[in-house]
């Protein structure tokens, strides 16, 4: 069987006050193209198919064509869980009549505990679709007061499957959670600590041929090569501007050996962080100057309304950074905060611009400085 495995889409993604949708339809239409090439035998998603509960309409426009365009058009089997960003409720809403469709999408535990069978030539594949849940609801549902952590939670639901399925048959378990020894990335919100540790031992999934998980945005294995994160479709932040996105496809042969290959995934346009000096960034422009960029400038001196000029080159400059200006040691220190609410005004900035350009300051720039900020105290005293 040929399984292609995908995860956390976030449609409605916001970025740094750019929405992504644009950039999501392109790549979920390349995701298309890429299902279409390799002829799996069904598709499954991870989790977090929106970027929160209640996800704009453009979103749901584009969740909705490509979920069509699945089930209908290429008619592929889709398996799909809720994450921590989406809403079970919403999800879960028209989901037994999108079954005879073989549109399978689960967001609560009650109906997760039975698998969806598939076949192929040599018999029957399990697919154990778990979506993300709080521990407290796995306590509830178990009616056990020992699950406390997201660790106890994930334990009594592979111990129930194990416990009612035949393991040596070929089960696949679906998952949105944080495995540990993943590695994360400043877009990925952490799953709750009510309760106690987000963490889950991989070691519980020992028995299962594959495991495609959700939630890390990074693609990446955990422990073996079958317990394995996809990743997310895009980059979401400048903290995944080295990942390689892409899917996974699993080829799984009669005895339940998984055979891997990860397809990269191109986007409209790249996120990167680069940094050069202000001069040579304008007349030297960069490589696919329309990619969303993080710029940290290391110049020292003054430079004249930076991010207006280096837009006219760079139109989707998401950040702007000046590396001198970075440093926080000396304002970690509170001894030297205590000394600075004793400063003037002069003295401050003075104390400020040696700081940054490692520099005293001059006389000219003095005497200019200090009629600023004797004529803004006077419009504040209204004089």
């Amino acid at each position: 069987m040929k399984i292609l495995h995908t995860a956390d889409w976030h449609l409605g993604k916001i970025v740094n006050s750019v929405h992504m949708t644009e950039e999501q339809e392109y790549i979920l239409n390349q995701l298309l193209d890429i299902i279409r090439s390799e002829k799996p035998d069904c598709v499954v998603i991870a989790g977090d198919l929106y970027d929160r509960a209640v996800p704009p309409k453009e979103a749901v426009d584009l969740l909705n064509r490509v979920l069509t365009t699945l089930v209908t058009d290429i008619n592929v089997p889709v398996l799909a869980i809720s994450g921590n960003h989406d809403s079970p409720e919403r999800l879960e809403f028209g989901t037994e009549m999108f079954r005879a469709q073989q549109l399978y999408i689960e967001t609560n535990l009650t109906r997760s505990l039975n698998p969806v069978v598939l076949y192929d030539e040599h018999g029957p594949v399990y697919f154990h679709l778990v979506p993300y849940i709080e521990p407290a609801e796995a306590r509830a549902f178990f009616q056990d007061n020992t699950i406390n952590s997201h660790q106890t939670a994930m334990e009594a639901i592979t111990n129930y499957i194990k416990e009612h399925n035949n393991m040596n048959d070929r089960h696949i378990f679906v998952g949105h959670a944080f495995v540990a020894g993943g590695m994360e990335s400043e877009s990925e919100e952490r799953l709750s600590m009510i309760g106690g540790t987000p963490y889950v031992d991989a070691s519980l999934f020992d028995d299962f041929v594959y495991v495609a998980l959700g939630h890390l945005h990074q693609p990446q294995r955990i422990m073996r090569d079958v317990v394995r994160y996809s990743g997310s479709i895009l980059k979401y932040s400048f903290s995944e501007s080295t990942h390689k996105k892409s899917v996974t496809m699993v080829e799984i042969d009669r005895t339940g050996h998984c055979k891997l290959e990860s397809i990269p995934l191109i986007p409209k346009h790249d996120m990167r962080v680069v940094e050069g000096f202000f001069e040579e960034l304008l007349n030297q422009p960069l490589e696919s100057p329309e990619d969303y960029l993080h710029i940290r400038l290391l110049d020292k001196g003054q430079i004249m309304d930076p991010m207006y000029k280096l837009r006219k080159i760079y139109p989707n400059i998401l950040r702007l950074e000046r590396v001198g200006f970075s440093t926080t040691k000396s304002l970690l220190d509170l001894q030297h905060i205590r000394k600075k609410q004793t400063q003037s005004h002069m003295e401050l900035f003075a104390s400020f611009y040696k700081e940054i350009t490692e520099e005293d300051i001059d006389e000219k720039r003095m005497n200019y400085i200090q009629k600023t900020i004797s004529s803004v105290i006077a419009k504040e005293r209204g004089e």
